[in-house]
């Protein structure tokens, strides 16, 4: 009798070490995103600027119907990771609602309008600038610090998943913003390119030492094909040689950088995500993804829906999943939802391996 016990109290302490241990192995993944219109949640919602997406029709196609303050019909990048590790939709990092145990989730740091230098979205005044979104993070992790501790902090912002997306805004609203803008006066393209990439090393390695571990780094997208650039720039519809000259200078560098560091840091940190190139293909052979429009927006107003944002005044398209482009720069859900695939399960625009891959390594 009493070994029978023994044996059941043995058993149970094998269970329940079992159990235990299963589940430090699968801590929940916390997700930080850092960047621009493409990746931002909401942010600018809390902001006195005019890069806001806060007004009908954005989000039409969101679970709410209602705004969001998503540069998208419905979910953008962040959201469609997020669905795949599990990890519920990202609060913005001014959202009062951001905090106790919900900061365990992790945050989303992004701001529209700004790029990889400081001078990139002047006009859009009050936006959270590159250095100021890293800031926040540092201001971040003290908080979680006062939760947890800064052991299990440090583990935590190690574990996480990272994204990282600028570098757009650099070219289309500030070297290509005007005619002789001051940037193209300072720096020839080329030059520029080189500018822009050294600097954005600096922030890559500022996400370093802050802890990051797991980085998603994506290309720009062929912005010569934007809508907005489009009706800026063509008459009859074609891709603007002159922007996409730029793009195919920038994000070539991009990759080779993200290479180098990770060499030098010893460990595949850093992940390029040649969105260009996944663009590209989705403008090239829309069939294939099954779109139907590529060179004007869904939303908009003027030549190919590309002028201005999306309001409630705007030619609205009836069916999104036709187009690649929500508004003039935009992409709609289901482009977004494509990405987010070969984000995860590609080979051939993702370098040097796929999330999936990312995700199976051990911490």
């Amino acid at each position: 009798m009493r070994s029978s016990i023994m044996f059941f109290i043995i058993l149970v302490f094998f269970l329940l070490n079992l159990v235990l241990g299963a589940g430090s192995q699968n801590d929940p993944l916390a997700f930080f995103v850092f960047g621009d219109s493409i990746v931002d949640n909401g942010n600018n919602n809390f902001l006195i600027t005019s890069a806001r997406a806060d007004s009908p029709p954005y989000g039409i196609d969101s679970l709410s119907h209602r705004p969001t303050g998503r540069f998208s019909n419905g979910r953008n990048i962040p959201d469609l990771i997020g669905e795949h590790i599990g990890v519920d939709p990202l609060l913005p990092c001014m959202d009062p609602q951001l905090n106790g145990k919900k900061l365990l989730n992790g945050a989303n740091f992004a701001s529209a309008g700004i790029g990889i230098l400081n001078d990139t979205g002047f006009q859009f005044m009050n936006i959270i600038r590159m250095p100021y979104q890293l800031q926040l993070f540092e201001t971040y992790q003290k908080r979680v610090a006062a939760i947890i501790g800064t052991r299990k902090t440090k583990k935590l912002v190690n574990k996480a998943l990272v994204l990282i997306t600028c570098g757009g805004n650099d070219f289309v609203n500030n070297y290509f913003l005007v005619r002789n803008s001051l940037r193209s006066f300072q720096y020839k393209l080329p030059a520029y390119v080189q500018l822009l990439t050294i600097e954005y090393e600096k922030i890559l390695m500022r996400l370093f030492n802050l802890g990051a571990r797991k980085v998603l780094v994506t290309a720009t997208g062929p912005l010569g094909c934007a809508p907005s650039v489009i009706a800026l720039r063509t008459r009859k519809g074609e891709c603007v040689t002159e922007v996409q000259q730029a793009t195919n200078l920038f994000n070539p560098r991009v990759s080779t950088m993200i290479g180098l560091l990770n060499k030098k840091l010893g460990s595949h940190v850093f992940t390029f995500v040649d969105a260009h190139h996944i663009f590209e293909d989705f403008i090239s052979k829309p069939k294939a993804f099954g779109f139907e429009v590529t060179n004007k927006a869904c939303c908009g107003q003027g030549p190919y829906n590309g002028l201005g944002l999306c309001t409630a005044w705007s030619s609205l398209c009836s069916d999104r999943n036709k187009y690649v482009y929500w508004d003039g720069y935009h992409p709609t859900e289901k482009a977004n939802r494509l990405v987010v695939q070969e984000i995860f399960n590609g080979t051939k625009y993702m370098k040097p391996m796929n999330l999936s891959t990312i995700l199976s390594m051990k911490a």
